[in-house]
């Protein structure tokens, strides 16, 4: 038990690391919450900061996701013999969302962090990567068509669960993407309501709050 709850303690901390906020101060001295969206995620590192912060930013936080299921409880396994505790998927995807948890509220920006969707996007990736590809594929393919960041990222989340299920995945996988979901379409709330209204920023476009 004790391995479990540290585990979960640091995939927190792990996601909780404010990419965005460090790379902002580093490169130009800024606090990105002052800029644009006010958001720490990598679309408003993209539009306040260019391209290449906003990809760093990207794969940073995919990173911290992908390595939560990954790297994290083979450490905890090699290093300190905890097999027992890591031999159910559940725990893996406890895991998984206490990292996109940390990413949404960051306990170092006083609980105020991104999206969640780069966390998120590893976490999927290390534990499925096939219904990571497909959901990539339909990022994309909303983002060319309508360029709205937002509108593919909710596609893609709202999407998990049905493909959990297509795929015949195990009912924690099912459960944890369907959370996934309703924390995706939670922390969009104000996108959504900014596309509602017409009022949502295409990639490219001066930001908004």
């Amino acid at each position: 038990m004790i391995y479990f709850v540290g585990a979960l303690v640091l995939a927190y901390f792990i996601g909780a690391i404010p990419t965005g906020y460090i790379l902002g101060k580093l490169i130009k001295g800024i606090d990105i919450r002052e800029h644009g969206s006010g958001n720490v995620g990598a679309t408003n590192v993209f539009r306040t900061m260019g391209k290449i912060p906003g990809l760093v930013v990207f794969i940073v936080d995919f990173l911290k996701g992908l390595i939560v299921v990954t790297l994290l409880p083979f450490c905890l396994i090699r290093f300190f013999s905890a097999p027992v505790v890591f031999a159910y998927s559940s725990t893996y995807l406890l895991l998984g969302i206490s990292a996109i948890l940390g990413h949404i509220w960051t306990i170092f920006l006083k609980f105020k962090g991104g999206k969640g969707v780069a966390t998120t996007a590893g976490v999927i990736a290390g534990q499925s990567p096939v219904i990571f590809a497909v959901c990539f594929v339909i990022w994309i393919t909303i983002f060319l068509v309508w360029r709205y960041v937002s509108l593919a990222s909710i596609a893609a989340a709202i999407s998990l669960p049905f493909f959990a299920v297509l795929s015949g995945n195990s009912l924690e996988f099912k459960i944890f993407c369907a959370i996934i979901a309703l924390l995706a379409v939670y922390s969009h709330r104000t996108n959504i309501k900014r596309l509602i209204q017409g009022n949502e920023k295409k990639l490219g476009q001066k930001n908004q709050r």
